[in-house]
């Protein structure tokens, strides 16, 4: 969701990438969900692992914080930001943090 935030708010100004160090490999359908009520087709979007990034060094990379172990990515800032995990979550819950997400992509859209 944070990826696509990014190309929401940004996307002419900020390459993003999302992956995950554990990916399903499957885009959960509450997430594709939630952001259909935003307009945003996250079917657009794929499973991806830190492998499928390319392999530079980041301007900055953000950690959700969901628990997962992250190798090293080569990153000038690294910022966590501490979210919950929504998968479990009812489709309210899921909702919130959906916002959470927005709000602290566009605190650090702003940032930059």
């Amino acid at each position: 969701m944070a990826e696509a935030f990014v190309k929401m708010h940004a996307a002419s100004e900020i390459r993003s990438y999302s992956a995950g160090s554990n990916p399903s490999g499957v885009i959960n359908p509450k997430a594709i969900a939630s952001m259909k009520e935003l307009g945003y087709d996250l079917m657009a979007h794929d499973s991806k692992s830190l492998d499928d990034i390319p392999q530079i060094q980041f301007d900055v990379l953000v950690g959700m914080g969901c628990g997962d172990k992250c190798p090293f990515v080569p990153a000038k800032l690294r910022i966590e930001w501490d979210i919950p995990d929504p998968k479990n979550m009812d489709p309210d819950q899921f909702r919130m943090v959906r916002d959470l997400i927005e709000e602290k992509v566009k605190e650090l859209l702003a940032e930059l």
